[in-house]
């Protein structure tokens, strides 16, 4: 018996995805309230729980239709406690209903028994949090991901290792050598055989990895070295990377004019852009966020 709470492979679902909307673009959902509009602000506790799922599901609202998916930092709901939790859990609802392909920004990562009672909350027919894929952290060992990968194959969900990120302390343990590479091209190595083992029918897998867009050159080598992998490409707009940088870690499709292998992800530049901090209205803020969405879409194509 399996698990499947979806028809595809995760891996084949976001190709799909990229080629109905012409665009590798994600919009972030990082609820900062110092930097959202005063009308999303309270200092009374339950009231600003939900603003924040009013500004959440604006987000959804404006990505709908115009991009293949959304990533929610769990941290910035998961500070909020239960009521936080409550509030993911709808985003990853609603997002469903919209046709949005929701990853969930958790990073989770642990040893045994505590991996598979994260991959049960996240993962499968019968998770607490809907999503359909989760960033996972393989620095506790590879086998730490074995819970992970298990549910998540079994359910058609996706995973997003941590392989090369966008921060600058990435650099700290990720680029030691040893034996004349990197550690994170070891890793990538040690990933390989996982990752093409689960292909699907569109030859992407739905094991994936997080690499930063900070960095191109490492992303095209990325590129080379896991060639069916999907990238999760943070770093795109506040963090300093431009259109030209995201995209060196994708695939571009000259007979379809799409970017193919991965998502590049936009928080800050979209949710709190350009005209967005003006807002008065729920919606103004959304004719907002889809002008950003709009105009990041822009830029990627033009590349």
């Amino acid at each position: 018996m399996t698990d499947c709470k979806h028809k595809q492979p995760f891996g084949d679902r976001l190709s799909i995805a990229l080629k109905k909307f012409e665009t590798p673009l994600c919009v972030g959902i990082d609820p900062h309230i110092s930097l959202m509009p005063e009308f999303f602000k309270s200092p009374n506790r339950k009231q600003q729980i939900e603003k924040i799922k009013s500004f959440s599901l604006s987000c959804i609202d404006a990505a709908q239709n115009r991009v293949p998916a959304i990533k929610p930092q769990v941290a910035l709901f998961e500070k909020f406690g239960p009521e936080g939790m409550e509030v993911l859990q709808q985003i990853g609802k609603n997002a469903s209903s919209a046709g949005l392909l929701t990853i969930m920004d958790a990073k989770r990562g642990d040893i045994g028994s505590t991996s598979a009672a994260y991959a049960d909350a996240w993962l499968g027919e019968n998770a607490a949090f809907y999503c359909d894929a989760l960033t996972v952290n393989p620095f506790l060992g590879l086998d730490t991901l074995e819970p992970f990968i298990e549910k998540a194959i079994r359910g058609n969900n996706g995973l997003f290792i941590l392989l090369k990120t966008s921060n600058p302390g990435s650099s700290d343990l990720q680029e030691l050598c040893y034996q004349n590479k990197p550690i994170y091209q070891h890793l990538a190595n040690r990933l390989s055989p996982i990752i093409n083992l689960h292909n699907g029918k569109t030859g992407w897998s739905s094991i994936g990895v997080v690499v930063g867009a900070t960095n191109p050159s490492e992303a095209s080598f990325l590129r080379g070295a896991l060639p069916s992998c999907p990238f999760l490409i943070p770093g795109f707009g506040a963090q300093g990377a431009d259109a030209s940088m995201a995209l060196c870690g994708l695939k571009y499709s000259t007979e379809q004019k799409i970017y193919q292998g991965g998502i590049i992800n936009s928080s800050r530049d979209i949710t709190f852009g350009k005209k967005v901090t003006d807002s008065k209205t729920i919606a103004e803020y959304v004719s907002s966020l889809i002008l950003n969405i709009e105009s990041s879409k822009r830029e990627l194509k033009s590349k």
